[in-house]
């Protein structure tokens, strides 16, 4: 991650496309070292390629990762039995109820 971090950094100031030396330089200046495997790893798979594409790309792909936001409510039961789970989830769809009145009321000028 370290290494993938100093190459969007080197992106963002200017180099775009920052060697191996670029990298090493950036990682170094913060005390850092890292995998020459890695850091030819990385420099091979974007190459050529213009970082923006990537990271939209990344985020297609990130966005079809379930979050796991429901999976804590069934796998863990408490000790009132199976009427817990459907109260947790109508305070649930209350809060977002909420949430959406409270939004209704922001006006932009």
């Amino acid at each position: 991650m370290k290494v993938v971090a100093a190459y969007l950094l080197a992106v963002l100031g200017g180099n775009t496309s920052p060697s191996a030396d670029d990298i090493k330089g950036i990682l170094g200046s913060v005390g850092a070292d890292c995998e020459d495997n890695r850091l030819e790893l990385l420099l091979s798979e974007v190459k050529g390629k213009d970082i923006t594409e990537l990271i939209a790309s990344g985020r297609e792909k990130l966005a079809s990762v379930p979050s796991g936001g429901g999976v804590a409510v069934a796998a863990a039961p408490s000790a009132g039995g199976a009427g817990a789970a459907p109260a947790a989830a109508e305070a649930k769809k209350e809060e977002k109820v909420e949430e959406k009145e409270e939004s209704d009321d922001v006006r932009f000028t």
